[in-house]
């Protein structure tokens, strides 16, 4: 690809991450896409709001969905916009579609039938697999479907292989009985998540985005730090990480604050590859950020069986020094180029920000309270899209009384109907749903309402496109699930990963991340950390790492993977706004991102960073270590510190940097002492160069 790739191939990298959210065109085709977008967020917040189906018939409607859509969005070949939807592949949707009921109305019979599938279920099954794997082909590319389609023959004809990998063969019926009649393959864990938690807290970011929350983040991050020195790279930092916290796509997160932030940077100094860098890595860790993470963190909570707001806790101490080290990188990269921040008077006031907006932090800090509380994420993410739907509509409606009395009525509607709901017994997403529709419905009637509703309208159907992509990646992947589950693979996997690190730890953790970082050149983050989680993880719980510890170490190390050349999918989106190369912009991003890489490694040789100990002097010291480690990395990858640093100094600090990562008390004291030694020299560096500068007497 040249340096400056053709639109027609940014646009097929991007949608690997999140496919239907660039798709868009006209005419009537735009508007069945439209209506069957609608139709599908609506069915998604029916089902969440009063369960009325068996879950695996959700999982079957869902899938069916996911089909209709990628067909009408995608063609046989992707050779550029759609004007319109061909006849064929309208069929093709509405085949899929269609083919989902088949668990609907014949679930009774299925049950009965359990184990001994008849001709019909077998041939729906194979039409159902057959479309799923021509869907995730136009929308990804080759490399997901091949890997997970490879996994049938080997379940097939297993039992001719070699090396310790042959089982006893299964029959074609088997493996479609498992792959589609039961709940270990299409419709395993992934497409659960998918269908409930996933979707939910997509539509939730897509909610806020409509009701502004993209200005408030950037309104508070230019005012807290946009004057500091290479103030506009940190905006960027900082606003990437806000913007995290409510949407878990980096791709997304690149193309919405990096509109802004890394024309800044240019406008500021910093050359385009390294102002395209920086909004890759910031926007990428914001899957790693609570409380709204990456699709792959709802598959973790549900693959290892722990609430997911034990997940997000997990997950915070990372996320933050993620952001810290990135913060530090550019920190460091201003003082080397002596690059100044924005003007003062530029800024906008953070507090006068958040006066304006405090409103919009409402949902955020109620879908907090509700998952740390022990409620379901699908309790919380209904009640966050109540309160943004809300919001919205006090945003939009006339008159200050109006919307403050509005946004006031909702939460004391919402209280009394939860409160009514615990004393009765009624279903708590019923009562969200309820509270919404009392304030929503009388609504359309005044002066304003009609255009907020068609505001909430186009955010379901955004909501809905943005979900196509993550949906598709998880039901292939289910087929890779199942087939490991039935033929026993994922012991097999970790047998061979241990015996090839020998029993090193450090060497198994080595390997992993290389396997995360090359699998992720070719599927998705979320596709990424189940296939490793399945393979790796197993392995590493066998050499003494806590499972959530060992599912953290894969599921961070998925999400680097899209900073890292050759493919770096998010320093592609960024160098397309930037007009960088984009190998260029890969490069600097895994430069800006390396003091991050030390973290998970410490997460596995000390677990207390991911709060895993009861000794909260334990998990401060390793904060403490992390940070110290960070900044003598970065340090040592930019050359710069307070000083610039020559190759010695670089050595120094990359050593003590390394010696830190390992948790043994006599590498800490080493890793101290020479962390010292560096910070001496530097102080005593520092004051040589004052002193020569200073006039003379």
């Amino acid at each position: 690809m040249s340096d400056h790739p053709a639109d027609a191939a940014l646009r097929q990298a991007l949608e690997r991450e999140n496919p239907a959210s660039v798709r868009a065109f006209g005419g009537v085709a735009g508007k069945a896409v439209f209506a069957v977008a609608i139709t599908f967020s609506a069915f998604q917040v029916w089902t969440a709001a009063f369960s009325p189906l068996s879950s695996l018939t959700v999982r079957s409607v869902h899938v069916g969905f996911l089909l209709l859509m990628a067909f009408l969005l995608f063609g046989w070949r992707d050779d550029g916009e759609r004007a319109s939807v061909p006849w064929y592949d309208a069929l093709l949707g509405v085949l899929g579609f269609a083919l989902a009921f088949y668990h609907w109305v014949f679930e009774a019979d299925l049950i009965q039938r359990s184990g001994d599938p008849s001709t019909v279920d077998l041939v729906v099954g194979a039409l159902v697999l057959v479309l799923l794997f021509e869907a995730a082909r136009r929308m990804m590319g080759w490399i997901l479907p091949v890997i997970c389609g490879a996994f049938i023959p080997y379940a097939l004809f297993g039992r001719h292989l070699p090396w310790g990998l042959a089982h006893r063969g299964f029959g074609l019926d088997q493996v479609i009985d498992a792959l589609y009649l039961g709940t270990e393959g299409i419709y395993g864990t992934p497409t659960f998540v998918s269908s409930t938690y996933i979707f939910l807290f997509i539509l939730f970011g897509a909610f806020l985005e409509r009701a502004g929350m993209i200005k408030l983040f950037t309104d508070v991050s230019l005012g807290l730090v946009g004057h500091a020195k290479g103030g506009p790279a940190k905006v960027a930092v900082v606003s990437s990480g806000f913007m995290g916290t409510i949407n878990g796509s980096g791709v997304a997160n690149v193309l919405t604050t990096g509109q802004f932030t890394i024309p800044l940077m240019m406008r500021f100094g910093y050359r385009p590859a390294f102002a395209g860098a920086v909004e890759a890595t910031s926007s990428m860790g914001g899957q790693l950020m609570p409380p709204v993470m990456g699709a792959a963190a709802f598959i973790m909570a549900e693959t290892i069986e722990v609430p997911y707001s034990q997940i997000a806790l997990t997950a915070l101490i990372p996320a933050l020094l993620y952001y810290a080290s990135a913060f530090w990188m550019v920190h460091l990269e201003a003082g080397r180029r002596h690059l100044t921040g924005l003007p003062k008077a530029e800024c906008p006031s953070a507090l006068a920000a958040l006066r304006h907006g405090w409103y919009l932090i409402l949902p955020l800090a109620a879908l907090v309270t509700l998952l740390f509380s022990g409620y379901t994420p699908l309790f919380a993410g209904v009640i966050g899209l109540a309160c943004t739907a809300v919001l919205i509509l006090g945003e939009r409606l006339t008159g200050h009384f109006t919307a403050l009395a509005l946004r006031l009525g909702f939460w004391i509607v919402l209280g009394l109907a939860t409160a009514a709901a615990s004393r009765l017994g009624w279903h708590a997403e019923t009562v969200a749903f309820a509270a919404i529709a009392l304030l929503v419905v009388p609504s359309v009637l005044l002066k304003g309402g009609r255009e907020t509703l068609r505001l909430l309208v186009q955010a379901l159907a955004d909501g809905a496109r943005n979900a196509v992509g993550v949906g598709i990646a998880c039901a292939l992947v289910g087929i890779l699930i199942g087939m490991m589950t039935l033929t026993g693979l994922a012991s097999s996997f970790a047998g061979m990963v241990v015996s090839l690190a020998g029993g090193n730890l450090f060497l198994a953790l080595l390997l992993t991340m290389l396997a995360c970082i090359v699998l992720g050149t070719g599927v998705p983050t979320t596709a990424n950390y189940i296939i490793t989680s399945s393979i790796a993880a197993p392995a590493l719980l066998h050499m003494g790492v806590p499972l959530i510890v060992s599912h953290m170490f894969c599921f961070y190390f998925g999400i680097m993977a899209d900073l890292t050349p050759p493919v770096a999918l998010a320093a592609l989106a960024a160098s397309s706004i930037s007009k960088a190369g984009y190998m260029e912009t890969g490069l600097l991003a895994s430069r800006v991102a390396m003091a991050g890489y030390v973290i998970p490694f410490m997460a596995v040789y000390d677990p207390a960073l991911l709060l895993q100990s009861s000794d909260l002097f334990d998990t401060v010291y390793m904060i403490a270590k992390a940070i110290l480690a960070i900044c003598l990395w970065g340090g040592a990858v930019v050359g710069y510190f307070w000083t610039p640093l020559g190759w010695h100094g670089r050595i120094v600090a990359t050593t003590a940097a390394f010696f830190l990562v390992v948790a043994a008390q006599w590498t800490d004291g080493v890793g101290f002492a020479l962390a010292a030694l560096f910070m001496v020299w530097q102080g005593f560096v520092v004051a040589r160069t004052r002193h020569a500068a200073a006039p003379p007497a």
